[in-house]
């Protein structure tokens, strides 16, 4: 059996899949929440036509990559596995009815009559809701960590319930919603557009802030994440990551008042890649936060090796397909229902 062992850091490579494909998951999957956590705001059901009809040749497809990173979790990580899903199995199914919700909605809506798409317009925008609330919810309990014993998880139903994952899932929301409505001024014209432009304004001052909470608590959760940033010379070193996000909001700003189309969109996802690069960075070297490494909880190294096998084949088709389908359907959405 294939053993790569000898020459490649297997549980070193697998962790990084496994993170490359959350971080895919979140921006591709986060502007289509976005844009349903603004849908019902939205100013006429024109421009909701256009807001779905962006996001419906995408949005089953971006979830693939939430697929990956879970099955890729429980196959190269089994101990990280069995730990975590325990800590956070109220949560994912609140997550997974959010989701399947939006999609249900997604099929209904462009079959509903007129008068009855008010019900498929809301279960959408509370679907992407929901499941972006417990998304953001399992992250702030994950950075806190999670009690383990042993060899299992050893906390109660409701730990992940807590004022610091409240409030990422919160922070969350309006993160995606900075992704959404970028997106949609990127991939709408006219009223929709400018509607998005005066939202991105609003929504970014609450990213602003919920990003500098987000960095000030942090910190004080664990003794090993404040001296990870505040001592010498890891303060001077991991600097530049506060610098360039200030540089990226500011660029954000200038953009959207010079009325940029992309920018605003390539800037947000930019503010998404300096903040997961600074919890990955917190978070190293643990798969479990505080208690198990990616070592420790690796599967066995044949295992891995023929997985990796695996991934290192399906894996540029799947890229290969997510680009081709952004490129066929690149351009601006319109408010006909051809989905």
């Amino acid at each position: 059996m294939f053993d790569f062992s000898s020459f490649l850091d297997l549980p070193l490579m697998w962790g990084g899949i496994i993170a490359t494909a959350i971080f895919l998951y979140v921006l591709l999957d986060g502007f289509d929440l976005g844009v349903g956590i603004l849908f019902p705001f939205a100013p006429s059901d024109d421009c909701r036509h256009k807001m779905m009809n962006s996001v419906a040749p995408f949005w089953d497809g971006n979830e693939t990559w939430l697929v990956l990173g879970g099955g890729g979790l429980l196959a190269a990580f089994p101990l990280a596995y069995a730990i975590l899903l325990p800590a956070f199995y109220i949560p994912i199914i609140l997550m997974l009815l959010g989701l399947i919700f939006r999609g249900v909605a997604f099929e209904f809506r462009f079959k509903a009559k007129k008068e009855t798409r008010i019900v498929w317009d809301y279960s959408f925008h509370f679907g992407s809701l929901t499941a972006t609330l417990f998304q953001g919810i399992i992250l702030g309990s994950y950075v806190e960590g999670v009690t383990v014993g042993g060899r299992s998880f050893a906390g109660g139903s409701f730990d992940w319930l807590s004022p610091f994952s409240i409030m990422t899932g919160v922070a969350l929301l309006f993160g995606y919603a900075l992704l959404g409505s970028t997106w949609t001024i990127m991939k709408t014209d006219h009223k929709t557009q400018e509607w998005a432009r005066k939202v991105t304004f609003y929504v970014l001052i609450y990213v602003a802030l919920f990003m500098g909470l987000v960095s000030l608590w942090v910190p004080f959760l664990n003794d090993q994440l404040f001296k990870r940033w505040f001592s010498l010379p890891n303060l001077v070193y991991l600097s530049p990551i506060p610098l360039l996000t200030a540089c990226a909001f500011a660029g954000l700003y200038i953009s959207l008042l010079k009325k940029r189309e992309v920018a605003p969109f390539i800037l947000s996802i930019s503010l998404f890649s300096l903040g997961y690069m600074g919890l990955g960075i917190s978070l190293w070297p643990w798969i479990v936060p505080y208690k198990v490494s990616l070592w420790e909880a690796a599967a066995d190294s044949r295992s891995l090796s023929l997985m990796l096998v695996g991934v290192s084949l399906f894996l540029p088709f799947v890229l290969g397909y997510t680009v081709y389908a952004y490129y066929v359907f690149r351009g601006k959405a319109n408010h006909q229902e051809w989905y």
